[in-house]
Formats: structure tokens, C-alpha cells, sequence
């Protein structure tokens, strides 16, 4: 299971973007792709137009993993043992919940998230592409 980050979420909206390239791979893969309650909020932040949110949305498929008492634990737990980042609540939010999903996190932002690899989180790598086959004029040069 891979777990998107915001900027994932957003990235897969734009058409050919390295992004996109990366979460059309992994469900090609079989992957199955989620985001958490936190993620989902700072996406619809926005700016998003409804066409963009229903777009996400049928990437998701509703698996939207919400943040509870278990959650709000963990995140506190991986705040005080990262050393109290000012800027890093949201990060131990997002890792939180990965974590309790047993999800793999795909983020642009992984030197954010490595800190919590100690603590159990994974971190998504990006699909491996297989090249296309060589044409055979090109095999014959």
C-alpha cells in the first residue's frame, strides 16, 4: 500500500508531471493507493477546483485513512522522540498514519520523512519502468 503525500496528491493532477508518471506506475503495479485524512485536508486547501478533487478522488477510490486517538499517540510519540521540529508537526501526523497502515509514503519531501524511518515508517520508491524494447532497425545499427 502507498501512502500520498500532499504533493503527491497534487502532482498527480498535472498531466505528464513526474508525479503522475509515478502513481500511473504503481497502479499499474497493483499497488493500492491511499492518503490520510491530514494529506486529504492540505490538498483540498487548495487552490482545487471540484474536477481536480473528484479527479484525486478516483485515483483514491475513497481510501482516505482517518486520524484518531491511535493516530494522535504516534504523532506525538515521533514529535518528542524527532527531536520537537517546530515545522514538522504535520510530517508526524502524515507518518502516524502510515505507520498504523503499514503504508509505504510517497513524498517529494523524503529528507522530511527520514527521520521517522527508525520509528517504522517506510518510504515509497518510485515505480521501476521497464525501458521499451529496442526497434529492430535500431537493433540492426
Amino acid at each position: 500500500m502507498i501512502h500520498l503525500d500532499t504533493n503527491y496528491l497534487i502532482g498527480l493532477l498535472v498531466k505528464g508531471s513526474p508525479h503522475a508518471g509515478d502513481v500511473d506506475g504503481w497502479l499499474a503495479a497493483g499497488q493500492t493507493l491511499t492518503t490520510s485524512a491530514i494529506s486529504w485536508t492540505e490538498f483540498l486547501n487548495g487552490p482545487v477546483t471540484p474536477l481536480e478533487v473528484s479527479r484525486a478522488e478516483a485515483v483514491l477510490q475513497s481510501r482516505i485513512i482517518p486520524f484518531g486517538l491511535p493516530e494522535a499517540i504516534l504523532a506525538a510519540d515521533l514529535f518528542n522522540k524527532t527531536g520537537r521540529r517546530r515545522g514538522c508537526r504535520f510530517d508526524c501526523l502524515i507518518a502516524a498514519t502510515a505507520i498504523l497502515a503499514q503504508a509505504e509514503v510517497a513524498t517529494v519531501n523524503q529528507t522530511d520523512f527520514k527521520v521517522f524511518i527508525q520509528h517504522g515508517l517506510k518510504l515509497a520508491a518510485a515505480p521501476t519502468q521497464t525501458p521499451p524494447p529496442a526497434s529492430p532497425a535500431a537493433a540492426g545499427n
